[in-house]
This record gives C-alpha cells, structure tokens and sequence, in this order.
C-alpha cells in the first residue's frame, strides 16, 4: 500500500500569481521542491474542503506538464483528495478544464500552462488554480496562495504511487485506508460534445462545404501547435466536414515547434501570410492553451480583438445557444477599445469596464448580468464557460458568417458603417528590465496627478489633443463589492481617445510594457489604423518617455 509521507521544505520567493497563475521560466520551476510548495499551497488554500473533493487537473502539452501533473496526482493523493479528473496525456485545453470543473461539479482545477508565452526547456511553464464556477481564482483566493508559500515548511506526497496518465480509463488506489481514484479521461470529448449543442453544426457544414447556390467557405485553422490541435480536428474535419488541407499545425507540441503560440499578427504570421496569398476566406489562430484566438478574412483582413467583440455582441441571435437563454450585459476590459460600448447602447444592454484578467468577468457571469466578454489581448468568451475560449470565438464567427452570407471584410464594413469605429493598436515592449519600467511608471503617475495636467493639450500630426481626464484605474466589483486598485494608468481625451499604459503580469522574466491607443471616428472608417493613430502614439510617447526608459526605439510587437 503507497503511504504518505511529510517532506520538510524551504521558502522560495517570488511565488506570487499575476493575472492568470504562476508563470515563471522552466528552470525555475525544476528548483528542488518549488513545484511542490505551490501545490501544496494551493491545496492548503482550499484547506476545509480539500479532504473528500474531486478536482480537474490538465495542460497545454507543453514541455513538463506530464512531470507536474505526476507530482499533483501524488500530493492530491496525501492530502485527502477524493477523485482526479486528468487529460489524457495530461491534455486539456484552459477552456475544456473550465468545462468539465462545471459539468462535473468539481471543487475546481489546476490548470498547467504559460498560456501564449513559449515552451521548451529554456522557455516558460505555469501552474493556476480555476475554481468551483470554472473560472480562474479571484484575487482573495491568489492572494491566500501566496500568503502560504511565504510561510510553508512542509508538503505531504504519497511518492511510491505510479499512475500512467496515457490510456483512458478509471484507477483506483488505497491510500493509508482511504479510497483515491484517478480518471484519465478524453481530452476532446466533452468539449465538443459542448460546442455541438452551442452552435448549429449543421449551418456551419453547410457553409463550409458550399452548396449549389454557394461556393465552399475555405477556412485555415492554426492551432499553433498548441494544445487545441485535437479539438480542431476533431471539430472542424470530424464534426465540420472541412479537410487535412484546412488545419495546420495540429500536433501539440512541447515546445511549439520552437514557435510563440500567441495568436497575433507578429507570431502567427504564418497564418496571415497563407490566407494572403491563398484562395481562403477565413482565417484563425489559438495560442497555447487555447482560450486565446485571432480572426482574419479573405485577404488576411484583420478583425481586431474589440472588433471581433463588438461584432458578436450585435450578433448572437443567431447562435442557438443565446437563442436559449438570452442575452444579458457585455463587458470588456479597460484597455479593450470601447467598440461594444456602442453595441450595449444600441440593444439597451448593460455594458461593464473591468480590470484586465478573466477572473474579473466571472461574478458578472454568476450572477447572471454578462453574456459576453473579451480582452483586447484576442480573448473573447461568453457565460458558456468561465474562461475566453478561442475555439469558441472562431466557430461563433463562422455562425454569424452563415447566417449574414457576408463575408468577414463586409460585415466589418457594415458595423462601422452603422455604429462608427474605435481605431486601436496596442504597442508591446517585452522583457524590458523592470527597475527602469517602475520608475517610468511612478513618474508617469506623478506628471498625470500634477496641478494643471487636466487641460493640458498636446500636439503631433496636426493633431492637438486636450486631457479630460487622468488616473491609475481602479474598480468596485458590483456583485461583492471587492476593490482592485492600481490596474493601469489612462488618460483620456477631450475626443474621446485614450492613451493606456500597463506593465503585464503575464509574462515570466523581466517586465512586459504594453501601451494601449484608442481613438473613434463616426464617418472616417475605412483608414488604415497604424497611419490613423500616428499622432496619438507620438503623443502617448511624449508623456510617457517610454524610450528614454526602456531603452527601446520600437515595440517588439504592434497589434
């Protein structure tokens, strides 16, 4: 019979979550006992529960997720976990996890990914705890986490137990007298069964494989060889009828084929480029874990995050599942251009401005106020889980597009043309040294809260822009009146247009700086973005100082 045994251990520094769990570079991760101590946190967090509960455990594929999911099995196991659900493989898509915790009533989930940052030995890994509604922990459960890996001394494991993770199937163990069980389970199954009753798969055939009337809609999926490749074959050739010839890069691969699975015009340019030059009408791409999703049309027309959320908002009578349950409010996150804002006034719908990170959608969802939502760091997702949900979005796409007959540019065209439209970009500096990037930050803050800087009026273009208004966000959850503080700092215009700076805590070393550019026009619509915001950048730059400060004349990435 394994037994549990208690492992002393020390503090390591540093195991604070951002935004979405714990991500830190794989070598950090193999430190001896760092793994360890933060699931073992994480399960001390849920300490009143833990004993008899059944949780979800997967990952995006890559490089040492099977390792990891091999030490939670054994610390669940000594720490009176009742049941593992576990991917098979170790394979689960962020959406799926969130899922399968909901239709199977789960404590919650310990997802494994870095999201879209890169994988490999040298690159980066993460570990986040989703909870009971299927969505990432909010602020009081992170903070809990981190409180304990300051202060943990020990960890239990049950180190003789072996459990192979590769074939479906149900294991049941005997652990000092009390019954644990891991259910190795299809990775693909339940999500797709999912999708099936959401979408109207049939309409969505149809128009991927034509008709008489209709020439075949000719898609390109890239899964980035990240974990959703075997959801979108078993959707789109399986479910959907489309070819080997319109998926690429299906294979989840631990390093993502030495790739960056983040879905955007730089990484995936792959995708971009084959649309461009190809005979496709529609493009998409997911990132690593699959939550994340770009959308292009014939021509690689490029739908931009706020866009694509604005579109669906004004559109999701046509998914079967709304159909069902109506629609409730939309919400985005502060930096997300405000292009839906217009869509919530025009349907007398509720419109919600939260603080970056997917966490703050979910009270929203709970309490029954929010339909959709997205970021404009390509998330978009609905209440159908409680995570963004790339493959979602793209197959919601393809609904509108079969119930319009319009082609992705056209039915842009057609948005703008009715509600205006929010140009926007975002400029990401990454693995910028932090020091400088905080010092920037303060100084930046301190010039917006200067007597006078209300009024000021900068100039570049021939355009002058006069500041209405300037602060760090902050927001009140409206549901249980929690605060978050300190979530970017803004400034907006007396046109409207906003300049927004953030430092991320999405990435794993150094600091990311993204500078967020927002600016709307109601009749000039069919400009090239980049050319349109030129002076507004060079302004943003000009306060900021941002190059002076990171050391950088460009962004390593424009979207």
């Amino acid at each position: 019979m394994p037994s549990v045994i208690t492992v002393n251990t020390k503090v390591y520094e540093g195991q604070k979550p951002g935004t979405s769990g714990l991500r830190k570079k794989v070598k950090v991760f193999l430190q001896e006992n760092y793994t360890e101590n933060f699931v073992q946190s994480i399960l001390d967090a849920n300490k009143k529960v833990i004993v008899g509960s059944t949780l979800v455990v997967g990952g995006d594929g890559r490089y040492l997720v099977k390792e990891v999911v091999d030490k939670i099995i054994k610390i669940s196991a000594a720490n009176g976990v009742s049941k593992l659900l576990v991917g098979q493989n170790g394979i689960l898509s962020t959406p799926a996890v969130s899922h399968i915790i909901r239709k199977y009533k789960t404590l919650g989930g310990i997802v494994l990914t870095a999201s879209h940052n890169p994988g490999g030995i040298n690159n980066d890994f993460g570990i986040k705890f989703n909870c009971s509604n299927g969505g990432p922990a909010p602020d009081q459960t992170t903070n809990e986490i981190y409180a304990l890996t300051t202060t943990i001394k020990q960890y239990k494991i049950v180190p003789d137990l072996v459990v192979p993770i590769e074939k479906i199937g149900v294991q049941t163990f005997d652990i000092e007298g009390r019954q644990f069980t891991v259910e190795v389970i299809d990775s693909v199954q339940d999500y797709v069964a999912y999708m099936k009753e959401i979408f109207d798969f049939p309409k969505i055939k149809a128009l991927i494989q034509g008709s008489e009337r209709r020439k075949p809609f000719n898609v390109l999926i890239d899964s980035m060889s990240g974990v959703t490749g075997p959801y979108v074959k078993s959707i789109f050739v399986g479910e959907l009828g489309a070819s080997e010839k319109n998926i690429h890069r299906t294979i989840p691969l631990e390093d993502f084929g030495g790739a960056h699975p983040d879905p955007n015009l730089t990484y995936a340019a792959d995708l971009v480029n084959s649309v461009k030059n190809g005979d496709y009408d529609f493009g998409a791409a997911f990132d690593g874990d699959g939550d994340r999703n770009m959308i292009i049309g014939r021509g690689a027309f490029f739908v931009t995050p706020s866009d694509s959320l604005a579109v669906l908002a004004n559109n999701l009578q046509h998914i079967p599942y709304f159909q069902r349950t109506g629609v409730q409010g939309f919400a985005r996150s502060m930096p997300t251009a405000a292009a839906v804002d217009r869509v919530a006034t025009a349907t007398g719908k509720e419109i919600f401005e939260v603080p970056t990170g997917w966490k703050y959608f979910g009270n929203l969802m709970d309490a029954g106020r929010l339909s959709l939502c997205g970021e404009e760091s390509f998330g978009t997702g609905s209440d159908h889980v409680r995570e963004k949900d790339g493959l979602w979005a793209a197959l919601a796409w393809l609904q509108v597009i079969a119930a319009l007959g319009q082609s992705v540019e056209e039915i842009l065209t057609a948005h703008w043309g009715q509600f205006g439209r929010n140009y926007f970009t975002r400029y990401d500096y990454e693995e910028c040294a932090s020091d400088p990037c905080n010092d920037m930050m303060q100084a930046l803050e301190r010039k917006m809260t200067q007597p006078g800087f209300i009024g000021s009026s900068y100039s570049s273009g021939g355009k002058t822009y006069i500041v209405k208004l300037a602060d760090n966000f902050s927001y009140v959850d409206p549901i249980d009146q929690s605060i978050a503080l300190k979530q970017g700092l803004r400034i907006i215009f007396a046109d409207g247009s906003r300049i927004v700076m953030r430092l991320s805590g999405t990435g794993s070393s150094g600091a990311t700086v993204r500078l967020y550019i927002d600016s709307y026009e109601a009749k000039d619509v069919l400009g090239d973005a980049q050319v349109m915001l030129r002076p507004l950048v060079d302004v943003a730059l000009q306060i900021s100082e941002l190059q002076k400060y990171t050391g950088r004349v460009a962004p390593t990435v424009i979207t």
